[in-house]
């Protein structure tokens, strides 16, 4: 960690003590679990009373996380969309974080709305129930009538969440600076993944940016009937204050939704995910959390969308990657899958492509025996995630992102009809990506963004060219080159001249009876042992890795 983040540690120290409690609790119990002891098993509790020694990793990770409050529980929410990095078992565990906060008292809910709004909710609302119908990490939602008797879902802002946000973020980029460190942990970019985790947390904490997003759903649907966006009402809504028509419908995650009248589950099951894969590969901005409690089946087996706090975007060539990834998963085409992710993945050092193309084949010949009627999308993503991670490349987050909504998705309209499969709603899409992809249209905008990354090449190289000759010239041009993996000869090459001196010194002073002691020369003495300890790590070194900068 840098010295410029100390006085960022010490104004934070308290809740960096608390958040390292909490760690090594759950941490400790994990290393305890190795030793089959009823003392150490009754150590460790999680808040309920359970054993933590007898929990998995993952669920201790979830668990750490809950307990930590908000701020870390929409991380890891976020961090549940990226199988590529936390792999997917730990991803399957944060997707199950539990929401649930305690509401903040009616009087801040009240000095919030009249602070954001202008006036108090009297003035603003026929009726306001005081006792939320819903408490999440961010805000918690009442339901409300408006003058003109509009039902809408008032979502306010919880008071205090944005130091605590702001606290928790800076503490999250400071466990990250020290995982950065991490040789194992590197190829990660901890820093990076946790400065864009701030940037998410920090854009759904402004509900003006939720309210345009509904809007435009609003636009891009008002002509389906199969989904029902809900109003947006500006008038209401602030920085944290966010006022929406109320929706009268039944969650899918209502365990109740199977017995309600006039209710096609299968039409609604495809309904839904037609809905998304339009999001997807036609507008490119698509729903981001299909979670069952943020859709309502309404009359007509109509869709009804809700909290559009995570929104994601496709540009265009990340949808053409989508695109061929799909393709080549259904066509068994693993030259081309393991091509895909090399091209748009990053991929370490380290990287062995051999041994990831034997993979990706050995993953298609599994799946792709299986018809379409029975083909495990949400199973072949997930595998294919975590190869993925195996091999320590990271996807673009929305690429990433994306992979992880399809298998939620699936897993979704499971929950109303169990043997549904989203790749028989993605099938018939293959023709229409071939005809889009191929359009006279998208080859023109296409030929135009190569003429301009062609025009700009032609205007800056000559330029470039000229000042490269120009250094030549003058005897200024400089070579820069970056020796890799030269640092254990090295370390071997100057530790073994230590080693040397310290020998031809010792045996000087030895001769010369330098500060005897009983007779013999006590700085010779000292050096013949410090030599014999470095040539003793030499050897050892050299036997085992070959590398002195690394423990074995």
């Amino acid at each position: 960690m840098r010295i410029t983040s100390i006085p960022q540690l010490y104004r934070n120290v308290n809740r960096w003590r608390e958040i390292l409690g909490v760690l090594s609790k759950y941490g400790l119990a994990g290393w305890l679990s190795k030793f089959d002891l009823p003392l150490t098993r009754r150590l460790f509790r999680d808040s309920e009373g359970g054993t933590l020694a007898q929990v998995s990793r993952e669920a201790r990770i979830r668990m750490a996380i809950e307990e930590l409050g908000p701020t870390f529980i929409k991380l890891g929410q976020i961090l549940s969309t990226r199988p590529d990095q936390v792999g997917a078992e730990l991803a399957m565990e944060l997707a199950k974080l539990q929401t649930g906060v305690p509401a903040d008292e009616p009087g801040a809910v009240r000095a919030t709305i009249a602070a954001e709004l202008g006036a108090p909710i009297e003035e603003l609302f026929a009726e306001f129930c005081e006792t939320p119908v819903a408490s999440a990490s961010i805000g918690q939602v009442h339901r409300a009538k408006l003058k003109d008797g509009s039902d809408v879902a008032v979502k306010v802002q919880h008071a205090g969440i944005e130091d605590r946000v702001r606290v928790d973020t800076e503490i999250f980029i400071g466990l990250a600076s020290l995982a950065e460190n991490l040789p194992e942990l590197r190829s990660y970019r901890p820093v990076a993944t946790a400065q864009e985790l701030q940037r998410v947390i920090r854009r759904e904490l402004d509900f003006g940016e939720e309210l345009r997003r509904v809007k435009q759903f609003g636009e891009m649907f008002k002509d389906d009937p199969r989904v029902h966006i809900p109003a947006a009402y500006e008038t209401h809504s602030a920085r944290r204050v966010l006022s929406m028509q109320w929706l009268e419908g039944a969650k899918i995650s209502d365990p109740g939704i199977r017995s309600r009248p006039n209710v096609n589950l299968a039409q609604v099951a495809r309904n839904g995910a037609e809905i998304y894969v339009e999001m997807i590969f036609q507008h490119g901005v698509y729903h981001a959390d299909p979670h069952p409690g943020n859709l309502v089946v309404l009359p007509g087996d109509v869709i009804g969308l809700l909290d559009f706090g995570m929104v994601g975007r496709l540009s265009e060539s990340l949808r053409e990657d989508l695109e061929d990834m799909l393709l080549a998963l259904v066509s068994q085409d693993a030259g081309q899958l393991t091509a895909v992710v090399t091209r748009v993945g990053q991929v370490p050092e380290s990287f062995d492509e051999t041994q990831l193309s034997t993979d990706i084949a050995d993953f298609v010949d599994h799946y792709g025996h299986q018809g379409i009627g029975h083909f495990d999308l949400a199973g072949a993503l997930s595998e294919l995630m975590e190869i993925v991670r195996r091999y320590r490349i990271i996807l673009p987050t929305p690429l990433a992102m994306l992979i992880k909504l399809l298998v939620m998705l699936e897993g979704t309209a499971q929950l109303l009809t169990p043997d549904f499969n989203l790749l028989e709603v993605l099938a018939p899409l293959q023709q229409r990506m071939m005809l889009r992809r191929f359009s006279p249209l998208r080859q023109a905008k296409k030929a135009r963004r190569i003429y301009g990354d062609l025009e700009q090449l032609v205007e800056v190289a000559p330029r470039r060219i000229r000042d490269l000759l120009t250094q030549m010239q003058s005897g200024k041009f400089d070579v820069h080159l970056d020796h890799r993996g030269l640092e254990p000869s090295v370390n071997r090459l100057v530790y073994g001249l230590i080693t040397s001196a310290l020998i031809v010194g010792s045996s000087l002073m030895l001769s010369a009876d330098v500060l005897p002691v009983y007779g013999v020369s006590a700085p010779g003495v000292a050096g013949f042992l410090l030599a014999a300890l470095l040539a003793s790590r030499l050897w050892r070194a050299i036997r085992k890795s070959g590398r002195l900068d690394r423990r074995d």
